[in-house]
């Protein structure tokens, strides 16, 4: 078993995906960043915790502990483009999303390291994806597969203005059953939280790769702002103020939202398999 991939195995037809939550990486790694602050800048900052309520509905639970700056398991192995002309970041990093290098100068990893950090975290992470995902489907006619994520609420580099509270990708409704959108987009809307469907963020190759409904297999990626949950610095960015702590009276109606979006993942699920019977 790899140490650093956390598997919490439950019975419903839910996987919840925790790929960005982590902050470990080499200390040969971490020695060639500009600074190892730099290198965990852009984890999305305290999301397992968000979620610690998704053992209460027996969801079952992959979290990777590796940073994202080592290898980012939610983009195409390929190394191409989810998203054809935006700014985005690679397989493995070169830059902050704020376009900042990672690395000091000669310091980037090369075609082979890339490849063996692969081989080492992105392969093991989605053969357990995958594991889980045949358990589950064995036993249910269904599941959702649910990736969470989230991100400051202000990039320009990456998107205009301020972010919505809640950005739901299910790249144009191809990784799921629309009625699983529309579930989900019931739930936001009847919260004080701002949200938008397929918006700056449409879905990964998480969801891009597994979602198969026809098979299933519904996948759906949830991007959450920052502000949700913490406070994010008006001041620039710097290691005396990010990242900010988490706070649980902030984070308690968004957690009460969250809730809801993964209890109607299952009641979609039971809705269907009632139909289908």
């Amino acid at each position: 078993m790899n140490e650093w991939l956390e598997i919490r195995r439950g019975g419903a037809p839910l996987i919840v995906s925790l790929p960005h939550s982590g902050t470990d990486m080499s200390a040969d790694i971490e020695a060639r960043l500009i600074t190892p602050w730099h290198g965990r800048k852009d984890t999305d900052w305290w999301v397992h915790r968000l979620y610690d309520m998704a053992a209460l509905s027996e969801a079952t639970t992959i979290r990777t502990r590796i940073s994202r700056t080592v290898i980012d398991v939610n983009r195409d192995p390929s190394g191409a483009s989810l998203y054809p002309g935006q700014n985005t970041t690679a397989l493995c990093p070169l830059t902050t999303f704020d376009g900042e290098p990672l690395y000091r100068a000669a310091c980037e990893p090369d075609a082979g390291e890339i490849a063996s950090r692969r081989e080492r975290f992105f392969d093991p992470y989605h053969a357990a994806l995958a594991v889980e995902i045949e358990r589950l489907r064995s036993q249910h006619r269904a599941l959702v597969l649910y990736d969470a994520h989230s991100i400051r609420s202000r990039i320009p580099r990456l998107f205009d203005g301020v972010l919505p509270n809640l950005n739901i990708g299910t790249n144009q409704d191809t990784s799921c059953d629309p009625a699983l959108t529309r579930r989900i987009e019931a739930v936001c809307a009847a919260s004080r939280f701002s949200w938008i469907t397929n918006g700056r963020f449409r879905g990964g190759w998480t969801i891009r790769h597994y979602g198969q409904a026809a098979r299933g297999v519904h996948a759906v990626q949830m991007e959450l702002a920052c502000r949700g949950y913490l406070v994010e610095p008006d001041e620039p960015l710097a290691p005396q103020n990010w990242p900010a702590a988490y706070e649980s009276a902030r984070a308690r109606d968004l957690r009460r939202v969250l809730a809801q979006v993964l209890a109607g993942c299952i009641e979609f699920l039971d809705l269907s398999q009632r139909r289908a019977s």
